[in-house]
């Protein structure tokens, strides 16, 4: 049975059920595997089990795109409970007959290796606690996606509540964040109550699968083979003697500049120069037009994809209610195609957002031409797929200015290039705080299961990496922050990634401002590698070092530091 047979449009992909799926399973299971007939199968594998990934994901995107919609999460829980189990326990069986033939297809190394850790932790025990898992983060989804705030008569989500930080009229700060927050609050309850069915589904989980924590058997799931607890451990002191002081430099800076007593959380995205806050465009098409000249400029490649996202209606970029937070970007296997997901907020951040998000999209095209399993969401390292949207991020910089179709006259490319470099340095302590808590949850869970314990242990480490904010009188707020980082609750221990990838991001940066060209290059030829080679080797084609030592943070500070410096001079 030839997986040519396999629809192709989304609307057959979402109309297929596990009696479709069964004889093409059943085909593959039973065909003989020699050198000569490998290559064949694994052609027709991965058609198959990336038309199973697509429907997952089209369910899925749905979902989030309206959280308010019965009938969209119906069907999502139908997948999830009827087809998804089906399709795991036969996709093992084809990983386990791969592993059991000895062979070892050309440039597929890297997923052997992958795939011997999944059939440690495989176990058909586990699939109702996983699909109960990912019912409880529709939840949590649900109830974030359902806040609003009345804003001077008019209704807006806490998304749309960003922009007003950015005001300079302090008391219109104040009262914004003050409103999201009492929203957030009435949900708190709720959201720790979520929070306690979320730990012992996974304890349980982790010992149905014979793992002696939760822990290890995240570190099988994800296949971190490269670094260890400890490593990242390490990594927290590092960051600790190298970016909690030049946060604690870029608050006091900020502090300085604003002429107040104390940095409260309301202060932290104003213009400390007292300029009034940056609209980078005014309507989503002038939006996309924009970003899409950036793109064309990085590489003529991004450009082109990045038309045809829009060409087939492959972006969710507004915000609205009943809309999940966040944003991603998702692979759609079948048609080689990303699908990115934004709250817009009409401020910079924006524009950050959609160079990132463009990163990873990105990443989905240059890899469409691998095999599923060397290609895929399933394989490839984490730790890179964030090099690519941080990397982009800070590619794109020289080419945002509206002399070259962007966004910024160079006075808004200077503030908002210094906004993007200090939110760098401050977010690896925040990154740090989020590991750190997760490792204290999973080695602690006799009290990580009381989420006022996740509260108290979230504050104190909350004051060992987030030093210059004063929270003094909104204890509460700090407490109970750990309720928005929606990684927590839906890929535990899905945090590290972005910090590791920074380091990574920087460092292609730095390339970049020696020759961008070959950095580009380089970037390019690493993303096409999907998950072929282990991590180490796709830092090392993108031009950089994988690593978490303080040494390496030291040299990405002081480049950082550095051109915060050069901007200065320009505003």
């Amino acid at each position: 049975m030839k997986s040519q047979t396999l629809p192709t449009d989304a609307a057959s992909i979402l109309a297929l059920t596990w009696s479709d799926y069964e004889p093409f399973y059943q085909e593959l299971e039973a065909r003989p595997l020699s050198d000569e007939t490998i290559e064949e199968w694994l052609r027709d594998w991965s058609r198959l089990a990336e038309t199973a990934d697509e429907q997952y994901w089209r369910r899925y995107i749905a979902t989030t795109v309206n959280t308010a919609d019965q009938a969209i999460e119906e069907e999502f829980n139908k997948y999830i409970e009827e087809i998804q189990p089906a399709v795991k326990a036969a996709e093992q069986k084809l990983k386990d007959k791969l592993l059991a033939s000895g062979l070892s297809p050309r440039s597929f190394e890297t997923a052997l290796r992958m795939m011997r850790a999944e059939a440690e932790i495989f176990t058909e025990q586990n699939f109702p606690l996983l699909t109960e898992e990912q019912k409880l983060f529709t939840e949590y989804n649900k109830l974030i996606g359902s806040l609003s705030v009345t804003w001077e008569g008019e209704e807006r989500t806490l998304t749309q509540m960003f922009p007003l930080l950015y005001e300079t009229d302090r008391s219109i700060r104040q009262r914004a964040w003050e409103a999201v927050q009492s929203q957030l609050f009435k949900e708190r309850q709720n959201i720790n109550e979520l929070w306690e069915k979320f730990l012992p589904l996974r304890l349980k989980i982790a010992e149905q699968a014979g793992m002696p924590d939760y822990r290890a058997y995240a570190w099988k799931q994800k296949f971190r083979f490269d670094y260890s607890p400890e490593d990242c451990k390490s990594f927290h002191a590092a960051i600790e003697q190298v970016f909690v002081p030049a946060a604690r430099r870029v608050y006091e800076r900020r502090r300085e500049r604003l002429g107040i007593e104390t940095l409260r959380p309301w202060d932290l995205s104003v213009d400390t120069q007292g300029g009034a806050p940056i609209k980078p465009y005014e309507t989503m098409d002038e939006f996309k037009a924009k970003l899409q000249a950036v793109f064309e400029q990085v590489d003529p490649a991004f450009g082109n994809y990045f038309q045809i996202m829009m060409d087939e209606d492959l972006l969710d970029l507004e915000s609205r209610k009943n809309k999940a937070p966040g944003g991603y970007s998702l692979g759609l296997h079948v048609a080689h195609r990303p699908f990115v997901f934004v709250n817009h907020t009409n401020t910079p951040w924006d524009v950050q957002t959609m160079l990132h998000e463009g990163g990873h999209a990105f990443h989905e095209f240059e890899r469409a031409h691998i095999h599923f399993y060397q290609r895929g969401e399933i394989y490839l390292p984490a730790e890179f797929a964030e090099v690519a949207s941080m990397g982009m991020e800070l590619l794109a910089s020289p080419y945002k200015t509206k002399d070259r179709g962007g966004f910024y006259t160079d006075h808004e490319q200077a503030r908002t290039m210094i906004e993007l470099l200090e939110g760098i340095i401050t977010f690896l302590p925040y990154m740090a705080l989020v590991d750190a808590f997760q490792h204290w949850i999973y080695e602690n869970p006799s009290a990580s299961a009381k989420a006022s314990k996740c509260e108290e242990k979230w504050a104190e480490l909350w004051d060992r990496f987030m030093v210059g904010i004063d929270y003094s009188g909104l204890e509460d707020a700090k407490k109970t922050y750990w309720h928005r980082q929606g990684h927590i609750f839906g890929s535990p221990f899905y945090y590290v990634e972005y910090g590791l990838a920074q380091i990574g991001a920087v460092q292609v940066w730095a390339n970049a401002r020696r020759d961008q060209k070959k950095a580009v290059a380089d970037y390019r030829k690493a993303l096409s590698l999907g998950a072929t080679v282990p991590l180490p080797e796709l830092f090392a084609a993108a031009g950089a070092k994988f690593a978490f030592d303080a040494e390496t943070l030291k040299a990405a500070v002081d480049l950082l530091e550095e051109v915060i410096e050069e901007m200065e001079t320009k505003i």
